[in-house]
């Protein structure tokens, strides 16, 4: 029986059974061969702090407002990940791009086994001839790195640096690094450092050891950098992020903050470098950018790249986990950062 992992309440996981849905006109049933854990946004979910659990998101306000209608304990089927094959369509409307039985296809389901899905969901999403399809489960993170590439309006030979070497962040350096820019990669990690050299990084700051931002004027002639982007989701990296840019210069804040923002000082270098903050998130393209870029492209794009060999996604992958050891390969992002980068779930 196919199963799905479930948060019963903070750090505690659960694989239990998923029940049988029986397929409906117009939908596709998709068999799950692996899905990436994301170890920003899940493990938010993971340990109590993303906003949803404690307010509610207005669409038509596009406010949080006070509420517990949002997201709630157990949380099932969380990640934005998946590849895997289908195994049974019924078209309502046939359509030339729909999958067929046996192709493999890339998308959005969760952690779960098998997927029941409005068949325009994975239409347009078979893995590309020849790509691995552990590669295909980083179309979604690749189209998140990729919009906040874009979101940093890279000119060539300017100086970028990227905040955060996990995933995001390394497949950011590439990106950038492929856009013209010399990259700059910071982290605390050292081994992240290092793999940041391999993905495009010319530069590599330690922000444990280092003044991130007198480092940057040391490498850029006293100028700083012409763009961060800040991808790890922490307030002290946005803050060196911000003294680290020349005067005039661009912040893309493409991490998920939670909570306050300490270590935030907005009074300082942004107030007086008159530093602009640009915020990057997956659910828009940069405005500049709406009328020839939109979601779709974004994921398309990325696999592409990862298709012609120009990005290397499989290269993150530190752990291929059975389904079964969830709990403990959550537990590992959470309390062992430095041993894991991407981690990826394999159903049976």
């Amino acid at each position: 029986m196919p199963q799905i992992v479930q948060f019963t309440s903070p750090r505690h996981v659960e694989v239990v059974d998923q029940p049988h849905v029986e397929l409906r006109p117009g939908q596709v049933r998709v068999r799950t061969m692996y899905s990436g854990i994301s170890a920003g946004t899940e493990l938010t979910a993971y340990r109590g702090t993303n906003p949803y659990l404690n307010r509610d998101w207005d669409p038509d306000l596009r406010l949080f407002v006070e509420g517990s209608t949002g997201l709630n304990y157990p949380v099932a089927g969380l990640g934005y990940s998946e590849v895997g094959e289908v195994v049974e369509v019924v078209a309502e409307e046939p359509h030339p791009d729909d999958p067929h039985p046996g192709q493999q296809v890339w998308g959005i389901w969760g952690h779960r086994g098998e997927a029941v899905l409005p068949v325009e969901k994975v239409r347009g999403c078979v893995v590309p001839p020849g790509l691995d399809p552990v590669a295909a489960t980083f179309a979604r993170v690749g189209a998140v790195a990729l919009n906040g590439v874009l979101a940093a309006d890279i000119h060539l030979s300017e100086v970028v640096v990227v905040f955060g070497q996990g995933v995001l962040g390394l497949l950011a350096t590439r990106l950038a690094q492929l856009s013209g820019a010399t990259v700059v990669a910071v982290d605390t990690l050292p081994a992240r450092l290092e793999k940041a050299k391999e993905y495009g990084a010319t530069h590599v700051v330690d922000a444990a050891a280092t003044d991130v931002g007198i480092a940057l004027r040391g490498l850029t002639d006293g100028r700083g950098a012409d763009v961060a982007i800040e991808i790890s989701g922490h307030y002290p990296a946005l803050h060196d992020a911000i003294r680290s840019v020349a005067v005039d210069g661009r912040v893309v804040a493409s991490g998920f903050y939670q909570g306050d923002g300490a270590g935030l000082r907005l009074g300082d270098e942004f107030h007086h470098n008159r530093v602009r903050i640009v915020s990057s998130q997956i659910g828009g393209v940069p405005p500049e950018l709406a009328g020839r870029w939109n979601q779709a492209r974004l994921n398309q794009a990325f696999l592409s790249l990862a298709q012609q060999g120009a990005v290397d996604p499989v290269g993150l992958v530190t752990h291929v986990i059975a389904v079964e050891e969830a709990a403990e390969a959550f537990a590992m992002l959470d309390h062992r950062p430095q041993e894991a980068l991407q981690v990826v779930l394999k159903f049976s």
